[in-house]
């Protein structure tokens, strides 16, 4: 492997580890809501989280995957497949008719990261299906698309399963999601799958794809958490979140980062590779120990229409976690930021 080569798997090494952060931290998400909150405000905020990711991104995810011809049922099983795929999500599609085509998410399931799989209850997972799946169709402008789940991992079946169905009228709202439970998918042929084009897919793209994929979900859900939830609970469950996330999570990403447990600068330096593999720009300080992050952007929440300061709560909660994790009595503070945009100053130590 050449020097280059090397940097490059580098860089994704750290990529792939900044998508774990941030997966663990919307499961968690979930889970603090499900605990703190209950199940039906949980079910509601999944709900609405995978309802706004349906309408910013089903239909450009379409047209970039290159689905857009296909018929509804096909492209839209045929879109869940290559876009999970991308995120590293175990994803299976079986074709069976242009108005019939199935899709399956086999064990382990990503979002229910590990033991987490045991504190969904039924009503969250159903929550996702009604926001994304039973919605593709209005999206299409077919109000025939409905579709039919035939398994939930969350209720003890072997994964979560179903398919999308054209029927032969325009479905009413609450026939978009129906359940039948005593059917199974067929077996999966990856054969039979569609793939990337790999010249407009290459290495490089998938990579920062994958580290995407994970962040997005954060990016849709903290101002979702605001806007459901208020400011101030919010900004308490997005904290109290990060905060617990971090402080399980440090070891893992600094052994990406190639960081060891220590003090303030130990931490700085971690918190250095971290902007770094999410694309933030950061200037650094230091004085009489102490250490000073002017933290210039934060890509995460660019373009975010209903941004709210509460959602720096989740930077916040992160930071706090993770300095835990590096080493004892680390302080971090976030000064005030007019509207909690940046530039966000940090003091460290």
């Amino acid at each position: 492997m050449t020097a280059g080569q090397e940097s490059r798997e580098a860089q994704w090494l750290k990529w792939r580890s900044v998508a774990d952060l941030y997966h663990a931290f919307f499961t968690g998400l979930i889970l603090t809501v499900v605990t703190r909150r209950g199940t039906a405000d949980a079910a509601e905020f999944v709900f609405r989280v995978f309802r706004r990711q349906q309408q910013e991104r089903f239909l450009p995810g379409l047209e970039k995957l290159g689905l857009s011809h296909l018929p509804p049922a096909v492209a839209a099983a045929q879109y869940h497949y290559l876009s999970n795929w991308i995120g590293g999500v175990h994803v299976e599609y079986m074709y069976e008719s242009d108005r019939k085509a199935w899709i399956r998410y086999s064990p382990p399931r990503w979002i229910w990261r590990g033991t987490a799989i045991c504190g969904v209850p039924g009503e969250v997972s159903r929550a996702m299906l009604r926001g994304w799946h039973a919605n593709n169709g209005v999206v299409l402008g077919d109000l025939r698309l409905g579709f039919v789940c035939t398994k939930q991992s969350v209720d003890g079946q072997d994964g979560l399963e179903g398919y999308y169905y054209e029927y032969d009228h325009p479905l009413e709202l609450d026939q978009r999601l129906v359940f039948a439970r005593h059917l199974e998918a067929p077996l999966f042929d990856p054969a039979k799958a569609p793939a990337l084009p790999v010249d407009s897919w290459p290495r490089p793209r998938l990579e920062k794809a994958y580290r995407n994929y994970a962040m997005e979900y954060v990016k849709t859900a903290a101002p979702v958490m605001v806007q459901v939830f208020g400011p101030e609970d919010a900004g308490y469950l997005l904290r109290l979140t990060g905060k617990l996330i971090g402080m399980q999570y440090f070891d893992e990403i600094a052994r990406a980062f190639q960081v060891n447990r220590g003090g303030a600068k130990q931490f700085v330096n971690f918190l250095r590779l971290l902007f770094d593999s999410q694309d933030d720009v950061v200037e650094i300080s230091e004085s009489s120990g102490s250490f000073e992050m002017r933290q210039q952007s934060w890509k995460l929440m660019e373009g975010v229409g209903d941004y709210s300061a509460a959602c720096t709560k989740v930077l916040e909660g992160l930071f706090e976690g993770l300095a835990a994790g590096c080493g004892r009595h680390i302080p971090v503070h976030l000064k005030p930021a007019k509207g909690g945009k940046p530039p966000l100053i940090w003091s460290i130590g």
